[in-house]
């Protein structure tokens, strides 16, 4: 499923920016935030696909 590769692909690329901010650094929060954003995003997408699927069925 597509939506799905793209919520770790989300998830993989914030990693090194959550370590960043968990480190003091203050732009990388704002990075994670932003991230944070589209995932919640992305999630939904999935969700959103998942129920599609549950309806066909």
């Amino acid at each position: 499923m597509q939506e799905y590769d793209d919520l770790k692909r989300l998830t993989e690329e914030a990693e090194s920016d959550i370590s960043k901010a968990q480190g003091g650094n203050k732009a990388a929060g704002t990075r994670v935030r932003k991230q944070m954003q589209q995932i919640k995003q992305a999630a939904q997408a999935v969700r959103n696909k998942v129920l599609e699927m549950r309806v066909v069925e």
